[in-house]
């Protein structure tokens, strides 16, 4: 099965719940451990996984929060910051203790702050990668042992930020941009394990990250008249001042998709989920015009023709040709 980008919310739904129908008949419950489970898309996908039959360990910092998670079936909430290794390695020997073993990660804790990159504290670099970045990149090899037993799958949860930028989204693209990086290498490596690794990349759908993300810059009595982005800033600054009832969709859709690249038999390595065609076309422009820059005016430029018989055989053979040259680098 292959994931459309713009499906339909109630499509969606059906392809998950027959998707994961299938796999728990066939198979004995499987656990999976999300992180950043608290709320939004992440306590979406544990209850979507949960409710599906799976087993969920769910990562969460407060202890309100893990006892609520632990009050659904199937769920199990764990004490788990990604960015403390000595919590993540207690995560590891709970897990192994439960005796289920472990067939999946999804990494989906995350933050966002904004900003000028010119006049951000480095400070706000190190929150953002600790938890975006090396968040994943923590848990993951902690938990490889596990997930190689059982060649099961990870997931990233990344963005559709992952292919675009702009101003005062900087530092959490750059972040982005790292994690796919770091799924495609994972992918490779992992694969010769018998490990499938993909990323989910979300647009705009209902999340704590924009309370956090305004709490967190609204508290640094941030002075716009001090930026040389003012325009920028004191727009934020009101989006943040009154921003009122989230109205964003429901991420059933993201979940949807971590189903998929979890379960089915020939996953993806992206899917790109997003609420609106709005957001499909600015993300998918964005992607094709980076092609046409890279391929206009070298040395090596490819025709126009030829260029569109390379976009023909990516639609026929989906990521054939580079894993065909996908290996180790000198």
């Amino acid at each position: 099965m292959r994931w459309m980008p713009g499906v339909s919310l109630a499509c969606a739904l059906i392809l998950a719940t027959s998707l994961t129908t299938t796999a728990v008949a066939a198979d004995e419950q499987k656990a999976v451990l999300v992180t950043g489970a608290s709320t939004g898309i992440g306590r979406n996908i544990a209850e979507t996984l949960a409710r599906e039959g799976h087993f969920v360990y769910a990562g969460a910092r407060k202890p309100a929060d893990i006892a609520e998670l632990s009050a659904i079936d199937n769920v199990q909430g764990i004490r788990l910051d990604v960015t403390v290794q000595e919590e993540i390695d207690a995560a590891v020997g709970l897990v192994r203790d439960g005796g289920r073993g472990l067939y999946a990660i999804v990494n989906n804790a995350g933050v966002n702050v904004v900003g000028p990159l010119i006049e951000l504290d480095e400070s706000e670099l190190d929150f953002l990668f600790d938890v975006n970045v090396y968040g994943p990149y923590r848990v993951t090899k902690a938990f490889a042992p596990l997930i190689i037993e059982s060649q099961g799958r990870i997931n990233n949860v990344s963005s559709i930020s992952g292919t675009l930028s702009g101003p005062l989204y900087g530092i959490y693209s750059m972040s982005k941009h790292a994690l796919e990086a770091y799924t495609d290498s994972l992918a490779v490596e992992m694969v010769q394990l018998g490990v499938k690794v993909s990323a989910v990349e979300p647009g705009n759908y209902k999340s704590k990250i924009g309370d956090s993300r305004c709490e967190r810059l609204l508290s640094q009595d941030t002075n716009p008249e001090e930026s040389y982005f003012q325009d920028y800033m004191n727009r934020v600054l009101d989006n943040c001042k009154n921003r009122g009832e989230n109205t964003e969709a429901e991420p059933d859709a993201v979940s949807a998709a971590v189903l998929h690249a979890l379960f089915d038999e020939d996953p993806k390595d992206h899917y790109m989920v997003v609420p609106n065609q709005f957001q499909a076309e600015i993300t998918v422009r964005k992607a094709i015009e980076e092609v046409v820059v890279l391929n206009k005016g070298q040395e090596h430029s490819y025709s126009d023709e030829e260029m569109l018989q390379m976009l023909k055989d990516e639609l026929e053979t989906g990521d054939a040709f580079i894993r065909s040259i996908s290996g180790p680098r000198e």
